[in-house]
């Protein structure tokens, strides 16, 4: 049986298809994710919390959920058909 979260992750379907879920609480501002990300998809919000800014740049590669210190945001890449 899963899990369910304190709160629902923000979820983002980028246009390739890859799902990028951020939970906004656990995020705190730290821009690890966004430094860490080869291709400039992410950033901050006006709360200053992780955000996809260029989604359709997204290319699955995970280095922001592997660098996030504090499990705040997952790739999930397409299913290729």
């Amino acid at each position: 049986m899963k899990k369910k979260l304190p709160v629902d992750p923000v979820k983002i379907v980028t246009p390739k298809g890859h799902q990028i879920r951020i939970i906004k609480p656990f995020c705190k501002s730290c821009e690890i994710c966004v430094n860490f990300c080869p291709e400039d998809v992410l950033g901050l919000d006006k709360d200053l919390k992780v955000t996809a800014v260029n989604p359709e740049k997204c290319t699955a590669c995970k280095w922001c959920e592997q660098h996030c210190p504090d499990l705040a945001i997952f790739v999930e890449k397409a299913n290729k058909k």
